[in-house]
């Protein structure tokens, strides 16, 4: 089959192309990095490089395929988070229109069930009732929880004050999902794309409580019992405004911290859970040490 994927060479596009390539696929990646043009073909991929807010753009790269993988990637420099990922879907929708393409893979996020109220995952929910109306098309919705690599973001906060934090308690049970779980989840459904309709799979590769976590990647940086302490979502407002984010963005995550502090965010998983994957916290405790003390 002829297979586009987003992502660029990101953390689960490159691993998910390679996989493809290896089941003997035609893959196609986009990217808005010409610099990136090499490393794709490297991989045995074709470069198309452009924005995915640029229509014509996706409808050339779309064409001939049978199946794309479709994400929306952050855009930090945007006022209103929403409206970009609304932009986002519509250009995909346009390009979608009267395309060879039959089955779409959407990379979404556990949350996308509750519609509004988780954030940044408004907008994956809207992207996936926006591919869904599509007739003739057959989308199946990812929804990874936590990814492992989001927690690089706490090594500034541990160097600088001696702890992990965020605005769940110390016993919340966070789903955390490692990105080359999500790759093997997207490339088992690309690989037959036999799904019908419209589904859903969720994808975690462990469940831990935030005070495992803190201790588990305390031990691998040489800091037993790093402590972890609960924000506010107040204080966590303020501190990604004063780290450089904009407000659109910082009040993003803190309206995603209050749907998981309230349950509502991972409720849907626990009502449908996945078996989970193979790599586990202290998996990847070996990664978050090699990030912090290379820092």
């Amino acid at each position: 089959m002829k297979i586009v994927l987003t992502g660029s060479i990101g953390h689960v596009t490159k691993p998910l192309a390679s996989k493809l390539i290896a089941a003997g696929h035609q893959v196609s990646i986009i990217s808005s990095d010409a610099s990136k043009v090499a490393q794709i073909q490297s991989l045995g991929a074709q470069a198309h490089i452009g924005s995915i807010e640029d229509g014509a753009f996706l409808r050339e790269a779309f064409a001939g395929a049978n199946a794309v993988y479709l994400m929306i990637p952050p855009k930090w420099t945007v006022t209103n988070w929403l409206d970009y990922q609304r932009s986002v879907g519509q250009q995909y929708v346009q390009a979608l229109e009267g395309s060879s393409v039959t089955h779409v893979v959407i990379l979404s996020s556990v949350g996308a069930h509750m519609k509004k109220g988780a954030g940044p995952i408004d907008g994956v929910a809207l992207l996936e009732d926006t591919i869904a109306a599509l007739p003739g098309v057959h989308v199946k919705s990812l929804r990874p929880s936590y990814f492992y690599y989001n927690l690089f973001s706490m090594i500034p906060l541990i160097k600088n004050a001696g702890i992990m934090g965020a605005t769940q308690s110390p016993d919340h049970t966070l789903v955390l999902t490692h990105t080359e779980d999500i790759a093997q989840a997207a490339f088992e459904e690309l690989n037959t794309s036999s799904f019908q309709g419209f589904s859903v799979r969720y994808i975690a590769s462990d469940e831990r409580a935030w005070s495992d976590i803190a201790s588990v990647l305390g031990k691998a940086i040489g800091k037993d019992n790093l402590p972890f302490v609960e924000f506010t979502d107040e204080q966590s407002l303020q501190g990604m405004l004063q780290a450089g984010l904009s407000p659109t963005i910082a009040e993003g995550y803190t309206a995603m911290g209050k749907a998981l502090r309230s349950g509502e965010m991972q409720a849907d998983y626990f009502k449908n859970k996945p078996s989970l994957g193979s790599i586990k916290l202290e998996d990847f405790a070996k990664e978050f040490a090699g990030a912090y003390n290379a820092s």
